[in-house]
């Protein structure tokens, strides 16, 4: 891989993961306030280095060796920088099982944001799809049915790679949605510093899979997805001490996030089933995405458009 192309992919991950991570950061700020100064700073620096090196190293690795295993643990973080043949066609062989998973996953992800979450409408095709929310399982349950046919007839263990993609977003998105009313009630408890941080760390666990699934569009080597992810997960921190009220006022950041995770989603499934999608396309549809909504967002805060 050339210096520029590692350096975009870098870009896009850290990216990625910074607009995944606003609604989290959102919530986290509300705890934070609730906490004493050193308990901030322990949430920041050791915190972070759990965040980074434990979920978001780990993770990505753990993903990789269960896809494929034969590889072994070691040899599965080592394997998209290896040039021996053998390693090679072991990795295009697993891709699709872990790409098929990962593009179901993140397109659930954005059907249920488009049905079921309140947001602000930044098209105009939003608003008619809020009042169909009924319609949300029927939706996924005929992608994911569409896409285990197709799967079928190339690789059959691609379609179970999308079903498990499919488990994995209810199972998280069950976890998510009690986690951010329980959130909500931590931030005015009286609980400890230590008690709130641990639940922090738990609950950016959770968030943090989408983060991760997505980075797969982006590429397939895990040193890379750890650099990426770790450097937008140190900037979410720091924007959730320092400048959260700012952040809040970019009303279509998350419309952003989610039309991103969109055109990654329909990536992996591309590249799942024979496309060669070029590996600069990922990290350029993110950063155009989420510049159209974040310079949407800047016109009305300046210009006070609604």
């Amino acid at each position: 891989m050339e210096f520029i192309t590692l350096l975009i992919t870098v870009i896009g991950l850290s990216l990625f993961e910074i607009i995944s991570s606003i609604d989290n950061a959102v919530i986290n700020a509300d705890v934070l306030g609730g906490m004493s100064k050193r308990g901030r700073r322990w949430f920041l620096v050791w915190g972070l280095l759990f965040a980074v090196f434990v979920v978001r190293g780990l993770l990505p690795w753990v993903i990789v060796w269960s896809t494929m295993p034969q590889l072994g643990f070691i040899g599965s973080l080592t394997a998209t920088f290896s040039n021996s043949p053998s390693v090679v066609e072991a990795v295009e062989k697993s891709a699709p099982i872990l790409l098929a998973g990962g593009g179901i996953f993140l397109i659930f992800l954005f059907v249920h944001w488009l049905f079921m979450e309140p947001k602000s409408f930044g098209l105009w095709h939003e608003r008619f799809f809020v009042k169909q929310g009924i319609w949300f399982y029927a939706t996924v349950s005929i992608i994911l049915a569409v896409i285990v046919w197709c799967a079928l007839k190339t690789n059959p263990l691609m379609a179970f790679g999308a079903v498990v993609g499919s488990t994995v977003f209810f199972i998280t998105n069950g976890f998510k949605l009690n986690a951010e009313v329980a959130e909500r009630g931590l931030a005015k408890s009286k609980r400890s510093d230590g008690s709130k941080i641990l639940y922090l760390e738990t609950i950016d666990a959770t968030f943090s899979i989408d983060g991760v699934l997505g980075a797969f569009a982006f590429t397939l080597s895990v040193p890379l997805i750890v650099i990426g992810n770790g450097i937008g997960a140190l900037v979410v921190r720091q924007l959730t001490v320092g400048n959260i009220e700012r952040i809040k006022k970019y009303r279509y950041l998350k419309n952003g996030a989610m039309y991103s995770i969109l055109f990654l989603g329909m990536i992996m499934l591309s590249d799942a089933f024979g496309m060669n999608v070029p590996s600069w396309i990922s990290p350029a549809i993110t950063l155009m995405t989420v510049g159209y909504f974040f310079n949407k967002s800047h016109r009305e805060i300046k210009f006070g458009h609604h």
